[in-house]
């Protein structure tokens, strides 16, 4: 079961009045006083069935001001982002870990696009977990997971993850019981060094409802635009939906943690999803609060020889 521990410091601006960037009306964002790590953080006594997907948990507003709220702050992830490279380079050894987990439609797209598309690149080390190769099929689950790792100084982007092998192997049979049953202890072990690495882990659960899914799924069979992600088997995995459940049920019991806590996100709005996911990583990295670097030369000295050429 989920234990309690301290949450991700206060984040700097986070109840403070923020006009949008790009808006010329008058109209400011307001978040809640209470923080997204507090309010989405998964606790002991946690039931999946009993959290609403259309919430909006720590932001008081609809969908413009979400949105005003999400560019207001987008160039914050960007600054901390540099500022843990940078610290890397003084031989640093912090990274940040993103796992976004979610069934079909649940928005981790507009995650990726939204919420990571905010940060450099060059800093970011995504990797989207499908099918295993053959070649991971030949090592331990957690074999490809440990390779993705994000390094010192790096944002890591786990679109899916090793928990596909306790949501989907359970839900399908793909190995049996005694094997999966293990695999909540293993995780916690891996996630537990992976944090003594320096690995700061942030994993969310986007949290969709089956009629919103249903909703989705119907306007890619309407657009040829969007015809191409529809996939038929994706109202197979309708049919398994309580299946599902149950197992995220036992994957938020047994692997939140103190260290790897989870976030449950209400995702049938998706402008608070990129918002939430936005301001948990903002959060995390605040905590963190990554330095600039101290130079190991003479700035004064190198300002006279640069000003000398």
């Amino acid at each position: 079961m989920a234990t309690k521990s301290k949450s991700p410091g206060k984040p700097k601006e986070s109840t403070k009045a923020t006009k949008h960037p790009e808006s010329t009306s008058a109209e400011v964002t307001t978040l809640a006083p209470v923080r997204f790590s507090d309010a989405l953080r998964v606790g002991p006594g946690f039931v999946l069935a009993e959290s609403s997907t259309r919430a909006t948990p720590a932001f008081k507003g609809k969908k413009k001001r979400g949105a005003a709220a999400l560019a207001a702050r987008a160039g914050e992830i960007g600054e901390f982002q540099e500022r843990l490279y940078a610290e890397s380079k003084m031989d640093g050894q912090r990274s940040l870990l993103l796992v976004v987990q979610g069934l079909d439609t649940s928005g981790k797209g507009g995650i990726m696009r939204h919420v990571v598309g905010q940060m450099d690149p060059q800093g970011v080390r995504y990797t989207a977990f499908k099918a295993p190769t053959a070649q991971e099929r030949q090592h331990p689950f957690l074999w490809r997971i440990r390779n993705a790792l994000p390094m010192p100084g790096q944002v890591g982007v786990f679109d899916r993850s090793h928990y596909e092998d306790v949501l989907v192997a359970r839900v399908h049979d793909l190995v049996p019981k005694s094997t999966w049953s293990r695999r909540y202890a293993q995780i916690n072990d891996f996630e537990a060094k992976a944090v003594e690495r320096g690995i700061t882990i942030v994993k969310v659960m986007l949290h969709l409802s089956p009629d919103e899914q249903k909703h989705r799924l119907t306007r890619r069979l309407q657009r040829p635009d969007k015809q191409w992600k529809y996939n038929p088997g994706d109202v197979d995995e309708r049919m398994l939906w309580p299946q599902y459940q149950e197992a995220y049920q036992a994957v938020l019991d047994r692997t939140s943690t103190d260290l790897a806590p989870w976030y449950v996100v209400p995702a049938d709005r998706k402008w608070y999803a990129r918002l939430a996911v936005q301001s948990l990583v903002l959060e995390h990295l605040e905590t963190m609060d990554p330095q600039w670097p101290t130079v190991d030369f003479d700035v004064t000295a190198e300002q006279r020889r640069l000003a000398e050429t």
